[in-house]
């Protein structure tokens, strides 16, 4: 069974009855060897950490969710540095888009499309970082583009993937499984066991890692 720690501040998943996060359609996401390919690749590239570190942390987030931002403002960088690349944790971002932030898939399409290339890391970051420039936006694909560029993507490769919605698939699956596992709000990890649900602060990821670096019985 796994345990639920409840914290406070989360962003929740609209009570209004809605559509589904993500609308595949043979234009949007084209089924081919050349589609599965960038979504593996997309796929692999937001694991983060040594393959044989013994505790998964999994980041089930909404790019537009100001708690998420606010999480990766005082937390994510501590843990990347005192679990992830010590070895001790692996760290894997999900996507979780809630109907009510209307720029979240794309923000997910952009991410996913610089993992394609290797630079998920980078744009993470840097749409967290610049989420208050955007979030308001009529239209954010132009931070979107600016802050590709700036990681040191390919630019017309990365712009085919956004408009393509090849990610979107994947996008989708992130969500169906989160949903499965649990997760109603975001920022959500699960560790080990444990599911945490919002923006924990670093005493308790260490808790809870140590915790799960315990053998079981």
């Amino acid at each position: 069974m796994i345990a639920t720690v409840i914290v406070a501040i989360s962003c929740t998943r609209s009570p209004e009855p809605s559509k589904p996060a993500v609308t595949a359609t043979p234009a949007s996401a084209p089924r081919s060897a050349r589609a599965d390919s960038l979504r593996i690749l997309a796929d692999r590239s937001r694991i983060e950490g040594d393959s044989a570190a013994p505790v998964w942390i999994i980041d089930v987030s909404d790019f537009q969710c100001p708690y998420c931002a606010e999480w990766q403002r005082n937390t994510h960088e501590a843990l990347r540095a005192e679990f992830v690349r010590t070895g001790k944790a692996k760290l894997a971002f999900v996507n979780f888009p809630l109907e009510q932030h209307r720029h979240a898939i794309p923000a997910a399409r952009a991410a996913m499309c610089a993992g394609v290339q290797g630079r998920f890391w980078p744009v993470h970051d840097a749409i967290f970082e610049t989420q208050t420039r955007w979030a308001d936006a009529t239209d954010a694909t132009p931070i979107f583009e600016s802050i590709a560029r700036t990681a040191g993507v390919r630019l017309a490769d990365w712009k085919e993937c956004v408009a393509s919605g090849v990610m979107d698939p994947l996008i989708q699956a992130d969500r169906d499984r989160a949903t499965a596992a649990g997760v109603r709000s975001t920022p959500t990890f699960i560790i080990g066991r444990q599911i945490v649900s919002g923006a924990a602060p670093i005493e308790e990821f260490r808790r809870l890692i140590n915790l799960a670096s315990v053998p079981q019985p």
